[in-house]
């Protein structure tokens, strides 16, 4: 696990505010929310594939929105009570990288919608 100050220089000042202190990008805002290009969505912290194209889908609310992640063991959950809301936000297993938060009114198969902050995640295009 890398420190507060490698991470800092990693990482812009808003992939450092979403990503490690759990902070979100304005709605529409983001580089990905209406992205189409097919490709491996990877952890901007440490590139690990944490969701496909395929499974992508515009959900109307201005970030990225996935129905399920590549490999489920990849993200982590936890509970967040933070603005008042209860919430279920979603980081990757591998450095704890803030990604978003995961919703039950996602489309088929799953239900799910995991609403990620653009600045989190990287796109590798096929």
């Amino acid at each position: 696990m890398e420190n507060n100050e490698n991470w800092r220089e990693k990482l812009s000042r808003q992939e450092y505010a979403v990503c490690r202190e759990k902070g979100t990008e304005p709605a529409f805002s983001g580089e990905y929310w209406d992205t189409k290009d097919e490709g491996s969505y990877t952890c901007k912290c440490c590139g690990e594939v944490l969701f496909l194209s395929d499974s992508k889908f515009d959900s109307g609310c201005g970030w990225p929105s996935f129905f399920q992640p590549a490999d489920a063991p990849k993200i982590r959950e936890a509970r967040d009570t933070t603005h008042g809301m209860l919430r279920v936000e979603v980081m990757c297993d591998n450095c704890g990288s803030h990604l978003g938060h995961v919703f039950e009114d996602g489309p088929a198969p799953t239900g799910l919608r995991y609403c990620i902050n653009s600045a989190s995640i990287s796109l590798d295009k096929k």
